[in-house]
């Protein structure tokens, strides 16, 4: 009895289950339908705006012509004026890069004369620091022999 209701209860369940995913099913058949009207709607208004515009066009073909070749004039002229502009500006950037580059070169030789210049005397300084302590230590050593060797003679005396 309970292996039959089981069964009985899973049938249940599969066909509440398939009316339910056939219910959900249109559901989604219809929502995609609208999506896919709204689509065509605003292809359609895309389309008529378009043709509208065409035949507005044509009529004030003439009119946008003259005001073309009046925009193209100045755009053209202006055109010519940047690249003349540009021309100027690369030919005084070349002469300043020219200037800057001899100016950079001088200061180059100026800082390396002075670099040098201070290397020596580091150098100078250092090897002087150095031969003063090694004479130092020079010194210290002898006197620190002269006190052991005196000390052990006194030692022996006794």
């Amino acid at each position: 009895d309970r292996q039959t209701d089981r069964q009985v209860g899973r049938q249940a369940d599969r066909q509440t289950g398939r009316q339910a995913d056939r219910q959900t099913g249109r559901q989604a058949d219809r929502q995609t339908g609208r999506q896919a009207d709204r689509q065509t709607g605003r292809q359609a208004g895309r389309q008529a705006g378009r043709q509208a515009g065409r035949q507005a066009d044509r009529q004030t073909g003439r009119e946008a012509d003259r005001q073309t070749d009046r925009y193209t004039r100045r755009k053209a002229d202006r055109q010519t004026d940047r690249q003349a502009n540009r021309q100027i500006d690369r030919q005084g950037k070349q002469g300043g890069r020219q200037m800057s580059r001899q100016a950079g070169r001088q200061v180059d030789k100026q800082t390396g004369k002075q670099m040098s210049r201070q290397a020596g005397r580091q150098t100078g300084r250092q090897a002087d620091r150095q031969a003063d302590e090694q004479a130092g230590r020079q010194a210290d050593s002898r006197q620190v022999d002269r006190k052991t060797h005196g000390q052990r003679g006194r030692q022996a005396d006794r």
